[in-house]
């Protein structure tokens, strides 16, 4: 298997480009982003984490079709998205849950804005996944109802449905939050 492998990576740098460094490069400009948007959509460190390694492993396997698409690192986030919203649909993962997450309203911040961000962070991450993915690609990556449509695999339809039972939710889930922009 090692003859093959090194074999590979040999062909690769005969045609004209390193193959393996091209993925590095492209691996360690991309991870920071890619992680935080990872992590947004899934609400856990460690299972963003463990998505975008599946992501990134997956796209060293086709590197030659990832980097041939138009915009490869928004070809690695939809991977990484979708890695993230299967997991959610696995049997174990809902088996290994536990209960509702701590109340972590016990402890008082004394800066205001923090505390927005907190509660609304909390609310985020209490709505169910795939509209978390929406809010998560169009409040916090800036993606246009098209692109999340792309990332997601989905119509734009279906894209602003999300959105609204996602803002909707947002605005009753939790009264210190206030009024959310936005009409639904």
């Amino acid at each position: 298997m090692l003859s093959v492998a090194s074999s590979l990576s040999e062909d690769f740098v005969f045609q004209g480009y390193d193959a393996d460094g091209e993925f590095a490069a492209f691996y360690r400009d991309t991870w920071p982003r890619l992680f935080r948007t990872t992590y947004a959509v899934a609400g856990q460190r460690s299972l963003a984490e463990d998505a975008l390694q599946s992501a990134f492993a997956k796209a060293y396997g086709q590197w030659e079709r990832v980097r041939a698409a138009e915009h490869p690192e928004a070809y690695v986030r939809r991977m990484a998205v979708n890695e993230v919203l299967s997991t959610f649909r696995r049997p174990w993962f809902k088996a290994e849950r536990s209960g509702d997450p701590p109340d972590s309203r016990h402890s008082v911040s004394h800066e205001g804005a923090t505390v927005d961000r907190e509660a609304l962070w909390r609310a985020v991450c209490a709505l169910p996944p795939r509209q978390r993915a929406v809010v998560v690609l169009r409040y916090y990556e800036d993606l246009s109802e098209a692109e999340i449509a792309a990332v997601l695999g989905c119509s734009k339809g279906t894209v602003k449905s999300q959105a609204s039972d996602a803002l909707r939710r947002l605005r009753v889930s939790d009264p210190e939050l206030g009024p959310l922009g936005g009409t639904s």
